[in-house]
């Protein structure tokens, strides 16, 4: 019969026995490892001297950054973060006897350990092999060591990428049971998902560095209109995705980034745009602006920058920031809309004077 209490010694152990057991080592810090850009990588939960190896391995592929590195994407909503953690499959029942037992003993026998320390320690030893349950949270009889095969422990998993350490530790439940095939409880709410490997896919997506082409080209002239342009061919949709396959749970989550526009910045308050906002769009045929071509010295270009004042000795710093619409698709026909991205490229440009010649 399982048993759930309410006690100040059952709250102080889940609370306290992750600490003491040090559930922050490798086995459940996400480690980035893997190879170079656009082919796949993973984020694995790592392991220790015993050989066993945590099962939450993410597996990134497509235009993702290297070694498991943040991609050059920016989201436009300053308020909207990847997940900082999360929780997932870890471990089979023998091999999560095995690995939480021995760090279980190693820290009871650990000198000076006793009062509050040690009773957690000893409500943490009574949840994994005594049924001993505590607020919502239920025991497990030997580690559930009769349904290894039929289901995995899960645990936290940090994304090393976050910053912040106080968020990146905040999966901080014990860990909990699943059965093969079964959706985690429901008050794990960041309990691995497509939605949260879509998010994460948009982290590790590397988009193109696209070099706008100019004419003139590198050097222009003060007031000579300055055409910009993106053509189809380097500019189009990328995709990232994120995976995670252990036996009985397998989903992934595919990020689509398609481009909208083009956002110009001349670098110096003395120029001016075209359009004004500095903003064009994508064209009928998927290219931005319109190539120069001979003969269209005195119109106005659809996209493009007019300079009103030498660089002198130097250059302008061009900012081209491309925008693009973010979308995913998921295992079970999930799917939806994550925040704009951008990628700003920047490109020196010489602006001189004309000069004129008095007869």
């Amino acid at each position: 019969m399982r048993k759930t209490r309410r006690t100040s010694v059952g709250v102080t152990a889940l609370t306290l026995a992750l600490s003491v057991i040090a559930f922050s080592e490798a086995a459940y810090a996400a480690k980035p490892v893997g190879s170079g850009k656009g082919a796949s990588t993973e984020q694995t939960g790592g392991g220790d001297e015993t050989g066993i190896y945590a099962a939450a391995r993410i597996t990134y592929s497509g235009s993702v950054a290297a070694n498991g590195g943040t991609g050059n994407v920016r989201s436009s909503d300053v308020n909207w973060t990847p997940p900082a953690c999360w929780y997932a499959p870890y471990l089979g029942a023998k091999d999560f006897k095995k690995k939480m037992s021995a760090d279980i003993e190693r820290q009871i026998k650990t000198p000076g350990i006793g009062g509050t320390a040690g009773a957690a320690l000893t409500e943490l030893k009574r949840h994994y092999e005594d049924d001993y349950g505590w607020t919502d949270t239920p025991g497990y009889k030997d580690y559930n060591v009769d349904k290894d095969g039929e289901g995995m422990f899960w645990a936290g998993v940090e994304n090393p990428n976050e910053p912040d350490v106080l968020k990146r530790g905040s999966c901080n439940d014990l860990p909990f049971w699943v059965e093969n095939g079964e959706a985690p409880p429901p008050q794990y709410e960041q309990a691995i998902s497509p939605e949260i490997l879509a998010a994460l896919a948009y982290q590790h997506m590397e988009l193109p560095d696209t070099e706008v082409s100019l004419a003139p080209e590198q050097t222009t002239k003060v007031n000579l209109p300055t055409w910009a342009w993106l053509d189809k061919a380097v500019f189009d949709e990328v995709q990232a995705t994120a995976a995670l396959n252990v036996p009985g749970f397998n989903i992934q989550a595919t990020t689509t980034a398609t481009p909208v526009s083009l956002t110009l910045d001349p670098g110096t308050d003395d120029a001016m745009t075209y359009p004004a906002s500095g903003e064009c769009t994508i064209t009928d045929d998927g290219s931005i602006g319109k190539p120069y071509a001979r003969g269209k010295a005195d119109r106005t270009p659809p996209c493009g920058i007019k300079y009103l004042r030498s660089s002198g000795d130097g250059t302008y710093n061009l900012q081209a920031t491309i925008t693009w619409d973010i979308s995913w698709t998921g295992t079970g026909s999930t799917g939806g809309d994550l925040p704009d991205g951008s990628f700003a490229n920047g490109q020196a440009v010489t602006v001189q004077e004309i000069q004129s010649v008095n007869r």
